[in-house]
């Protein structure tokens, strides 16, 4: 039996595991190992292309950290218009997209195996992210650089979205922060704190808050909208509950 099948023959619980389960979990999973490789491969490229004079040192640099601010921003947009818009459940081609990528995850949200992204969602987003922050910086040379950096920046997002559903309180405050932001978009709100390692969006855009106070609870919090009516209308996400039921 390889590795990959055993992780997902697993159930891994994030309000029952310790820190050290979840690490172990976390590098074991095949999805991050596929990243692991595409940032070395990444790094190996853009470094290769720099060593070789096909793209200044100079703009390195730049690329990394355009990247860097632009990454907060794509996290939010994604987050909000697209894992909780209401088109992809409409549509029998992508309701069950949606239901992988986002509303098995607000129905359990301490299960590890539907809170990872699924690679042939996440790979388009980061290269269609990254790509044209490479080309503007520094042409097509820089484009390595730009995918390594924002593959990084999701891997670092994807334990901290773990770490944020774990039933340890982490110690560090940004991490108490960011933990609490979230779990109140979760279990309180889910029409607010969109981001998930930053809160500098959702203080931009308007959709920041910061206690239970602030804004009225949700009934949609864990079905984000898809009930009654919705159901009966575009029953494809209904369906597929049903058969893994």
């Amino acid at each position: 039996m390889s590795a990959n099948s055993h992780w997902y023959q697993k159930k891994y619980h994030l309000d029952r595991m310790t820190s050290k389960e979840l690490i172990r979990a976390y590098f074991t999973y095949p999805g991050i190992q596929v990243y692991f490789i595409l940032l070395f491969l990444a790094v190996a490229g853009g470094g290769y292309l720099h060593q070789q004079g096909l793209a200044p040192w100079s703009s390195l640099g730049w690329t990394v950290l355009a990247t860097l601010l632009a990454y907060p921003f794509v996290e939010y947009g994604v987050h909000r218009f697209i894992l909780h818009g209401r088109y992809l459940y409409r549509s029998p081609w992508t309701a069950a997209l949606w239901k992988r990528i986002h509303f098995d995850h607000h129905q359990d949200p301490n299960d590890l195996g539907v809170l990872f992204g699924a690679l042939n969602t996440t790979l388009p987003t980061i290269v269609v992210a990254t790509v044209p922050i490479g080309i503007l910086v520094g042409g097509w040379q820089e484009i390595p650089i730009a995918f390594a950096t924002g593959l990084g920046a999701f891997m670092v997002y994807e334990l901290c979205h773990c770490m944020q559903h774990l039933k340890v309180t982490p110690q560090n405050p940004f991490l108490r922060k960011i933990k609490r932001h979230h779990l109140l978009h979760h279990f309180h709100n889910e029409q607010g704190n969109f981001g998930i390692t930053s809160v500098w969006c959702d203080r931009m855009f308007g959709t920041y808050y910061k206690s239970s106070e602030e804004v009225p609870l949700s009934k949609t919090v864990s079905n984000l909208g898809y009930a009654d009516q919705e159901c009966f209308r575009y029953p494809w996400v209904a369906n597929l509950s049903q058969q893994k039921s």
